[in-house]
């Protein structure tokens, strides 16, 4: 984040302040407290200019350590290392400071991560041996004040492809500072090496930054991902129907296959857990687990991985909807494709029965399947047009066999007991 800040700062001084200030080398900052502009040079020679491009007429250059003596009257100086210019132009004042980054490399040794696995689940610790010397600037005050040099540090992780289902192994980069008493980075999910490399400021100049590189780590952190496969209906008359595979919702029986994705061969261990209302369902070790849902409500299907060291928990929702039925009061088998069939509209039924019954009382037709109906045959032949009387008797997911039957239908809750008449219409068209 600090580089970006940097970078943005750049810009914008580039943007507002080139036609007043430039140089032949060397980069520039602004928003450093106590002082105006920082430049920073790779390197200052008798060559090495900072000029004043603006339209004032009456320019006068100082040094921080004697602001009443003018230096230059020209429209440039030639800078010297760690030194503070005061520029005033026509009454208005500009504090500068400079700082040669050539007097001031880096000298990177070693990078190693602490041997410590059992801390390693959370972040990794890095060894650093490095002597990084200060850059320092004063405010016109003379307070010194501390310029953060960034450094990075590149390693391998993994991260979710949701395209693809799978963990993608990417390069990652941290800022890392190191004067920090704490040096360490996010533990990454699959064998690396660490490779520190820096600062912005010789990003920043174009030089190609200092670089070394760790032996290789063996990862302990362990992540998983879980997801879910959802066994498909295609039956029309089934409402809430799961459709796709991705969704954890809809009608009973719910048969779902969960997934858990964990970054192996790291991961050790897997434990299924299905909740709900806070109370433990069914609980499973095994990598991946199917599970068919045939009650009303809300679960948390919850996956934890572990090795001997670490241990990471994932979880998917799963809403299983209450059960009804739909009667229709009419159907029309004349060949076409619209209504040829008795069919009941429903959700979540667990168990399912209906009886036909012709005018006389016999049975002509019964079955168990609600996705499937009466295609007003009996025995083979077309039916006889006219009323038939049905009984139909299902059981929902949400049955509860200790509730209180209603006083007008007798029902317990989830339990249909439905009975009325059909209309067998033949000839009938669209």
């Amino acid at each position: 984040m600090r580089k970006t800040i940097l970078s943005i700062c750049l810009f914008s001084i580039a943007l507002i302040a080139t036609a007043q200030l430039t140089s032949n080398s060397g980069k520039f900052y602004t928003s450093f407290s106590g002082i105006d502009y920082v430049f920073v040079f790779n390197g200052i020679t008798p060559s090495t200019e900072i000029t004043y491009t603006g339209t004032g007429t009456s320019i006068n250059w100082y040094k921080f350590t004697d602001p009443t003596i003018s230096i230059s009257n020209q429209s440039y100086i030639s800078p010297d290392d760690a030194t503070g210019y005061i520029l005033n132009v026509d009454g208005k004042v500009t504090h500068i400071w400079v700082i040669d980054y050539k007097n001031n490399l880096p000298v990177l040794s070693t990078i190693e991560p602490e041997n410590n696995p059992g801390s390693q689940c959370e972040e990794v610790k890095l060894l650093i041996d490095a002597n990084v010397p200060q850059l320092t600037y004063k405010s016109v005050d003379g307070n010194p004040h501390i310029l953060i040099r960034d450094f990075s540090i590149k390693y391998k992780t993994l991260t979710w492809d949701d395209k693809t289902t799978s963990w993608k192994q990417i390069d990652t980069i941290q800022t890392l500072i190191l004067s920090a008493t704490q040096k360490s980075v996010p533990a990454p999910f699959c064998n690396t090496s660490f490779t520190l490399s820096g600062d912005q400021f010789a990003t920043d100049l174009g030089l190609a930054p200092i670089s070394i590189s760790s032996s290789q780590y063996t990862s302990v952190a362990v992540i998983c991902h879980a997801t879910s496969i959802v066994t498909i209906r295609d039956a029309k008359n089934e409402a809430e129907r799961p459709s796709q595979a991705s969704q954890v919702s809809g009608s009973a029986p719910l048969d779902i296959q969960f997934l858990s994705n964990a970054n192996e061969p790291i991961t050790q261990y897997y434990n299924w857990g299905i909740y709900q209302d806070n109370k433990l369902v069914i609980n499973r070790t095994d990598k991946d687990h199917r599970y068919t849902f045939t009650q009303a409500g809300t679960y948390k299907v919850k996956v934890t991985v572990s090795n001997s060291t670490c241990s990471f928990s994932d979880s998917i929702t799963v809403t299983v909807s209450e059960s009804d039925i739909w009667v229709p009061n009419v159907f029309t088998p004349n060949g076409d494709i619209f209504n040829n069939e008795f069919r009941v509209a429903y959700k979540s039924l667990i168990s399912f029965q209906c009886w036909v019954y012709n005018r006389w009382g016999r049975l002509v037709f019964t079955w168990t399947d609600p996705t499937k109906g009466w295609d007003g045959k009996i025995n083979g032949k077309d039916a006889v047009a006219g009323p038939y009387f049905y009984v139909i008797k299902a059981y929902g997911s949400d049955f509860d066999p200790n509730s209180k039957p209603n006083p007008i239908t007798k029902e317990r809750t989830g339990e249909k007991l439905r009975k009325g008449d059909i209309n067998l219409l033949r000839g009938v068209g669209n």
